[in-house]
């Protein structure tokens, strides 16, 4: 289970996360919402160990020479890819992957000896959520992953999650602004509002 006790991270000057707890079961589907500038992605960061808590406990905790248990898919998939690798070796990099990943992301072969550059947001997109998936995560957190991207490839994209977390074992978070999407992926949704405090 991706537990979540009594986490706090203050994120500037003005705006402290406080006190954040979080359950999501293996192969559940968890939301969180909130207006724009509240720390979602900030807090997304905290889970994933990118930025390290105030305080509070994270578990599950990566062990040394292992991949991350968490794994975050941003929202803007250009910045969290190296713009002098090739998608081969950004995949590489996670470890090995089969033709049926591809298939199934409909990722095209010859993307990936392109750089990020040479491709649009749409198949960035699928090639960092194939990097995620090929790490072999427990948990993923999902931020505005298909936000900038057209209605089909929303809709192709989070069929592939959600087969693959059920197949898996898989708990998500889903962090969106998008009410409706979420109704539609979640068996519950947080708002962050309540666990944003305002700093005299």
């Amino acid at each position: 289970m991706l537990e979540i006790k009594n986490l706090s991270y203050t994120f500037s000057n003005q705006t402290t996360i406080d006190k954040f707890n979080l359950k999501v079961k293996e192969g559940e589907v968890i939301g969180l919402t909130g207006a724009s500038g509240l720390g979602k992605t900030t807090l997304a960061k905290v889970i994933a160990g990118y930025l390290l808590a105030d305080r509070g406990d994270i578990e599950p905790k990566q062990k040394k020479k292992e991949a991350h248990p968490i794994q975050l898919i941003w929202q803007h998939p250009e910045q969290a890819v190296h713009p002098k690798w090739r998608m081969k070796r950004v995949l590489n990099e996670a470890g090995s992957y089969s033709d049926e990943l591809l298939e199934g992301l409909q990722i095209e072969k010859d993307w990936l000896n392109r750089y990020a550059s040479q491709l649009s947001g749409g198949q960035l997109q699928r090639i960092c959520i194939a990097r995620c998936v090929i790490a072999k995560p427990q948990y993923i957190i999902a931020d505005e992953i298909t936000t900038m991207l057209d209605p089909i490839s929303q809709a192709e994209i989070w069929r592939f999650l959600l087969r693959f977390a059920k197949k898996h074992g898989v708990g998500i978070l889903a962090i969106s602004h998008d009410a409706i999407l979420l109704e539609r992926l979640c068996q519950k949704i947080i708002n962050i509002q309540p666990y944003v405090k305002q700093n005299e």
